[in-house]
């Protein structure tokens, strides 16, 4: 299927893997990027060292375009700016808006730069930035989220950049994608779904607890870092929502102290880390600490397995989805459901 998004990237079907924290790792990105759709690397709970061989894992496991996320408001953002462009990665996503300055510096070399954004005015200014493409997430996908639908906010973008808009926020099958292009979206990008794969390294357990889980255990939620949080509701979630201040500042300065420990950061680069996912927002100092070490709560579900102190950041597709294929199976299956909806959508309109 031939669309901007297609020819832009080079790849051969309009279906982006998004990239998520401890999940979207090279093998997931590989198979994802051999499948035909992009692979996006999630590089953010990596060091510098770590993204550089992430990067050259991925190119050793296949031939295929694929990209790299970034968060536009890392202090490192512009040393991993130069490792992409030195590895002669396809793709720079932004779960952030990213600079003008960063923007010009990766087009300047060749990158191709698709920013993921939550609203109009979002898209509005990095197009008039740059960027060559913008991925809109609407309120169902997982993660930080906004409020409006996908199917309120998809529209509102296509109309007013003149540039490639991939769709976000509720997709998982080839139904999803057809009514995407016709919104005028370029293509879909999923998360959930490509994290409910047999190539996704997160735990068989977890993955039976996305499986399990009903369109109404996904939850939005501010109590993990003050900021709306689509994921798998669970005890700590509850917990979360509970706590008082005194309680919550406790078990945020514990899981802190553990993601200090692993990270290597200190205590002042942790709040400072906190304080600049703030956004705006008026955080508790619990909930300052939780957004500094929210990697450590995906990593404790996505990595370690262990439901019970962590967090399952999740689309609310994660209620419809019932099996674990292979990232081949899955692109091959979405373009053939694409296919017939596109042809019964040419017979209703033949029988007219």
């Amino acid at each position: 299927m031939d669309t901007a998004l297609t020819r832009l990237v080079g790849v051969r079907h309009p279906v982006v893997q998004t990239g998520m924290g401890w999940v979207a790792g090279p093998r997931l990105v590989s198979a994802a990027a051999d499948a035909g759709a992009l692979g996006i690397l999630a590089s953010a709970t990596m060091t510098l060292d770590q993204l550089r061989g992430a990067v050259r894992e991925v190119r050793s496991r296949t031939d295929a375009p694929f990209g790299v996320n970034l968060r536009a408001d890392a202090r490192d953002a512009g040393d991993r700016v130069r490792i992409i462009v030195d590895e002669g990665v396809r793709v720079a996503s932004f779960a952030l808006a990213p600079s003008r300055e960063l923007i010009a510096e990766l087009k300047d070399a060749g990158v191709v730069v698709i920013p993921s954004v939550g609203a109009r005015r979002h898209a509005e200014k990095v197009a008039a930035w740059g960027a060559d493409a913008v991925i809109v997430q609407g309120g169902e996908g997982g993660g930080h989220t906004g409020e409006v639908a996908t199917t309120v906010l998809l529209p509102q973008v296509v109309d007013a950049v003149g540039i490639p808009v991939v769709a976000a926020g509720g997709f998982h099958d080839g139904r999803g994608l057809v009514a995407a292009l016709a919104f005028g979206a370029a293509g879909v990008a999923m998360g959930t779904r490509f994290l409910l794969t047999s190539d996704s390294t997160v735990p068989a357990a977890v993955k039976a607890k996305y499986l399990a889980a009903t369109v109404r255990d996904v939850t939005v939620t501010t109590a993990v870092d003050g900021l709306p949080h689509r994921m798998l509701r669970t005890d700590l979630v509850d917990s979360l929502e509970r706590a008082g201040r005194t309680r919550a500042l406790a078990q945020a300065v514990r899981r802190a102290a553990g993601f200090r420990r692993m990270s290597g950061l200190s205590w002042p680069a942790m709040i400072r880390d906190g304080l600049a996912m703030k956004h705006g927002k008026d955080l508790s100092w619990s909930q300052v600490l939780l957004a500094a070490n929210t990697p450590m709560l995906l990593r404790s579900a996505m990595v370690d397995g262990r439901t019970d102190v962590g967090v399952m950041a999740s689309g609310q597709v994660a209620g419809v989805i019932d099996d674990l294929p292979s990232c081949a199976e899955l692109v091959e299956r979405i373009m053939a459901e694409a296919e017939e909806t596109l042809k019964g959508l040419e017979a209703l309109r033949a029988a007219r």
